[in-house]
């Protein structure tokens, strides 16, 4: 497919500047990312990454890359400057987490260890829920919505119907538009009666 490459470096771009607006955030102190979530999402990116390339895949291999190290970043981050990550309810995830990592690397199987991937990194979502839930400014929309439109332009960037190749960028579009709507709604309903959108 001739639009697969374009799709692919398109959804590469978007995984790229997702992260811009949550560091420059991080930086001012307006997001506080979990460091929990992004400790899972920083390993889970990389070995979805390992998985992707041992399964042949090609354009959409960009956005699977440009994650792994956009999430690196923020989890780097995260250390000093942002929250959660050490709570008992935090390392169990985390633990399990893992299961999901050795998951992978013990299956030969590739849509099992993509789907190990994929449970394991919606752990982090699940860490990073309540705090979203409770303060939705403690995070930063733009890098949501952009990266759920990677993940819309990653599935289409496969090429083919290939569910080892189609398992993460699904999931990946509607984790990040979940992460977004939460945020969305929840700033409405703690906004003051009478005050204007913002």
């Amino acid at each position: 497919m001739t639009v697969a490459p374009v799709l692919g470096t398109l959804a590469g771009i978007l995984s790229v500047l997702d992260a811009v607006p949550c560091i420059r955030d991080v930086l001012r102190g307006a997001t506080r990312p979990h460091r929990g979530t992004w400790l899972i999402w920083s390993s889970l990116a990389i070995v979805a990454l390992a998985s992707q390339l041992a399964d042949g895949a090609e354009w959409s291999i960009v956005m699977v890359s440009a994650q792994a190290v956009a999430t690196a970043v923020v989890f780097a981050f995260s250390i000093r400057r942002g929250e959660g990550g050490l709570s008992r309810l935090d390392l169990t995830m985390i633990a399990i987490a893992a299961l999901g990592v050795g998951g992978w690397l013990f299956l030969s199987e590739p849509v099992v260890a993509t789907a190990c991937v994929v449970v394991a990194d919606s752990l982090g979502v699940c860490l990073m829920l309540p705090k979203t839930w409770r303060d939705p400014s403690s995070e930063t929309l733009a890098t949501y919505v952009l990266a759920s439109a990677a993940g819309f332009l990653s599935m289409f960037a496969v090429g083919a119907l290939d569910a080892s190749l189609l398992i993460y960028p699904i999931y990946f579009f509607v984790a990040n538009g979940l992460i977004a709507v939460v945020m969305i709604g929840r700033a409405r309903a703690l906004r003051p009666a009478g005050s204007p959108p913002g």
